[in-house]
């Protein structure tokens, strides 16, 4: 069974406070894009876990999908199956991929073996994996409270509106992001902001991690000023980065960055 596991984009993320278990509380509009792995699973007379595409560091024995497999597995006694994670989405960047791996794993084993779970009881499993992770069983725009996996729909809809994904090939790991940021209690309500139109979300909606990223990665800040030269109507880091985004309502005039950048395009 094949699936394609997409990245996400943060609209807006607001660290509020340091939790007692080391996590943060935190505030932000998930929204699901276009950019995918692809991820095959086949039944297999022994266990096998293949990757593809990018390059994957540390070890694949710990990977995110080996991880989501071996939960189902004890509760649920399955059988050994190759996976093939073909990996596109760039790591470190603030995206989600890796989390998005683990939570399509859960769903397509979910389908292939007919276990019958629950959206709700795929969450719960995902939460054990990641943060984020249990926004891609449901994939639809959500605010996300608490460490980022609890969840409120919303009914935001930027559909027509393009996106342009930037990732300038540096990886900055989840604690280099926290370790530099301060919490502090936003304003106002995520909710409250979204409402307002997305051409003054430039004023109002931000990523309290650009405060502490962007005085050691000049070139992040950089992009984001590019992209709004471009005509993006809104432009951010996604994540704790390092992956910059841009909102264009009409086509986004030409891009030049360099060489070792990746660049993603794609409506929402």
């Amino acid at each position: 069974m094949l699936d394609f596991p997409n990245a996400k984009i943060n609209l807006g993320l607001y660290i509020i406070s340091k939790r007692p278990d080391g996590f943060h509380n935190l505030q932000s509009c998930f929204y699901p894009v276009k950019w995918c792995d692809a991820l095959e699973i086949l039944p297999a007379a022994e266990e096998r876990f293949d990757i593809t595409g990018l390059p994957v560091p540390g070890n694949p024995d710990t990977n995110l999908c080996l991880k989501a497999y071996k939960l189902l597995q004890q509760d649920f006694n399955l059988p050994p199956v190759h996976m093939h994670l073909y990996k596109v989405i760039p790591m470190g960047a603030g995206l989600g991929g890796g989390s998005a791996d683990a939570a399509f794993t859960l769903k397509i084993l979910n389908k292939q073996f007919e276990l019958n779970l629950t959206e709700d009881a795929l969450e719960e499993y995902a939460r054990q994996l990641g943060s984020d992770c249990a926004f891609f069983i449901r994939n639809k725009p959500v605010i996300a409270t608490e460490k980022g996996d609890v969840f409120t729909p919303t009914d935001l809809d930027l559909s027509g509106y393009t996106c342009v994904v930037v990732y300038p090939g540096i990886h900055i790991t989840t604690a280099e992001a926290y370790g530099n940021a301060k919490p502090e209690q936003p304003t106002c309500h995520m909710d409250m902001l979204l409402k307002q139109d997305v051409k003054v979300w430039r004023d109002v909606l931000k990523n309290d991690f650009e405060d502490a990223l962007f005085p050691k990665y000049p070139e992040l800040g950089q992009i984001k000023e590019k992209l709004y030269a471009a005509g993006a109507v809104y432009a951010s880091m996604t994540g704790s980065g390092s992956a910059v985004y841009g909102l264009f309502k009409e086509k986004p005039a030409a891009l030049l960055f360099p060489d070792h950048y990746t660049l993603w395009k794609g409506l929402l």
